[in-house]
Parts: C-alpha cells; structure tokens; sequence
C-alpha cells in the first residue's frame, strides 16, 4: 500500500523530469475537476490535491508518485 499522507505534509515529485517540491492541500477520494482536468480518484485509488512551492499551482497526484520530505 501507498504512503499515506495528510494536509501541510512537505512532498517531492517529478513534473518533465524535474523534481518539484510543495505542500499536500487534500486527499482527493471521488472524482474532482483540477485545473480544468477531471481527476477520477476513489476510495480504493485516491489521489493528493498537491501545490507547487515554486508557482503555486495546483495538480493531483497518486500517492505513490509522492516522496515525503
């Protein structure tokens, strides 16, 4: 099972090769619009609303693609 994460945890993934760095917002458990794209997360499959420290953009990303810092 994937790390769990929860609201303000620092994490680390990678976006084009690059590693970007931020904050967790939410965890996302049913299927939610982010930044015009409709992310289908569940219960059994959730993703972390996640914002960029850099841009402060947000994205969502499964939890297996995060490295906690």
């Amino acid at each position: 099972m994937a790390e769990q994460f929860k609201r303000g945890d620092r994490v680390q993934w990678n976006f084009r090769g690059r590693p970007v760095n931020g904050k967790v917002r939410k965890r996302l458990v049913s299927r939610t619009e982010v930044a015009g794209q409709v992310v289908a997360a569940s219960k059994k499959d959730p993703r972390y609303l996640v914002r960029s420290d850099a841009t402060g953009k947000e994205t969502a990303r499964r939890p297996e693609k995060l490295t906690r810092l």
